[in-house]
This record gives C-alpha cells, sequence and structure tokens, in this order.
C-alpha cells in the first residue's frame, strides 16, 4: 500500500514512536509542512495580529496533529491561540463564528471536512472580515487569504516512482520511509485579498512573492481591469470623455 499526501503517517495509522518508516507493506509521501514555516507565514502577514484560531474537524487525526503542532509554533511566537474543533459537517458553522468572534485570523489545516466545506468558511471568515490562513492551495483558492502549500503534483509523481521502485526494482517496501516535499511555496489568493481591506493592508507591506497587481492600489486595479473590458474605440471615447 502506498499512501499520497498523508500528512503524517504515524498520527493517521496511530503509531507509537513513528521514525518515518511505516513498516509492513505501508509506504509513501506526505503533504506535510513544517509548522514552524507556518508559523513564520502567519508572522510575516499578520505580526499586529494577537490571537489565531486553529479549525479543524476532529474525526480527522491529521488534522488534529497539525493544529496542535502549529499551535505550539505560534505561542512560541508571541501568540494567544484557541482550538475550535468540530465533529462533523453539521457543527462547522457554529464552531467557525466562535472563532472569527474570539480571534484575528483563522487557521485551517489540510481536512477533508474543511475542504468540501470552504465556501462556507469563506461566507463566515469573510462577512466578519477575518484572514484565513490555509494549509494547502486548493482550499485558499476559495477561502484563505494566503497558504504555504507543496506541489501536489510532485508528490504524485514520487508516489509513482516508490511503486515503480518496488514493481519493477523489488525494492523492499517495509523498509521505505515515507517521502515528503523538499520544498513549498507560498501562494495569495488575489480575489479574497482585494475584497478584504484587512489582508491587503498586511499584504501591501511585502516586497517579495507577492504577485505584481497585489501591488498596485486598488484604482488603479479598478482602471487597468475597465480598460481592458472596452473595445479599442471605446477607449478613445471614454478619454474624450473624460477631458
Amino acid at each position: 500500500i502506498l499512501g499520497t499526501s498523508v500528512t503524517d503517517y504515524g498520527a493517521a495509522l496511530r503509531l507509537e514512536d513513528f521514525d518515518g518508516t511505516v513498516g509492513g507493506n505501508i509506504s509513501g509521501t506526505s503533504d506535510f509542512v513544517p509548522p514552524s514555516e507556518q508559523a513564520a507565514l502567519i508572522k510575516e502577514l499578520f505580526p499586529e495580529a494577537k490571537k489565531v484560531g486553529t479549525l479543524y474537524c476532529s474525526s480527522e487525526a491529521n488534522s488534529e496533529y497539525q493544529a496542535e503542532a502549529l499551535q505550539k509554533e505560534l505561542k512560541e511566537a508571541g501568540y494567544s491561540c484557541k482550538s475550535y474543533s468540530f465533529a462533523d459537517s453539521n457543527d462547522l458553522s457554529y464552531a467557525a463564528e466562535n472563532a472569527v468572534a474570539e480571534c484575528d485570523i483563522i487557521y485551517i489545516p489540510t481536512d477533508n471536512t474543511i475542504a468540501s466545506c470552504a465556501g462556507l468558511i469563506s461566507n463566515i471568515c469573510g462577512t466578519a472580515n477575518i484572514p484565513v490562513i490555509a494549509g494547502e492551495e486548493s482550499t485558499c483558492k476559495i477561502c484563505g487569504a494566503a497558504t504555504l502549500t507543496v506541489d501536489y503534483y510532485d508528490l504524485g509523481y514520487a508516489t509513482g516512482e516508490m511503486a515503480a521502485k518496488i514493481l519493477v526494482d523489488g525494492e523492499d517496501i517495509s523498509t521505505m520511509p515515507i517521502q515528503h516535499a523538499s520544498s513549498f511555496t507560498k501562494k495569495y489568493n488575489v480575489i479574497s485579498s482585494e475584497s478584504k481591506v484587512r489582508k491587503i493592508t498586511y499584504l501591501w507591506k511585502l516586497n517579495k512573492q507577492i504577485p505584481g497587481n497585489l501591488r498596485r492600489p486598488p484604482i488603479v486595479r479598478f482602471l487597468i481591469r475597465l480598460l481592458k473590458s472596452i473595445p479599442l474605440p471605446g477607449i478613445f471615447i471614454f478619454i474624450l470623455l473624460t477631458i
């Protein structure tokens, strides 16, 4: 059995003293992002925030593991933290509403239940103007302001290479350690950030790794989009009317 994008095999399989190799007939790849780097991203974007809420599904062992690991790093960085867990999607609204009422930032780990309800989180956090840092890119596109993510294509490719080593080269899966991503990428949700003044204020402070159009003032972005939508003859009419 080869798993792919399992965040922590020790937590998922409830292994004691997990050392990076599962043993038996199980191995694979992990999408785990070091919590110290996740905390550094939050500190970089939101240095003035005080309290971070971690929102996750309590029935997903990997989500709970990520939330606990991140909270430890955030506390060392000077933030206060609180967990907001929920048993299933029916409880998500209540947990999210409590989180936005009490926190400056919401962090959501890689979580299947949250991924399926990302639109709901976007509505709740967006209405309250509370920024969300997501654990992976696809969820960030719907409800997040930023994420530090792995490349899931590369992880899948690496899993395929592991399969080839087993099937073609005869490598023993019981001795194959879990493989992790070698690099992580900061990504920003332009639409989400542009629509939230609080988010974009912090994003403007960064001088690198922010998409260029995020650095433009809102009025400039508006005019650019307007001009792009007007046919060429209409542009000249628009200019004449504004002179």
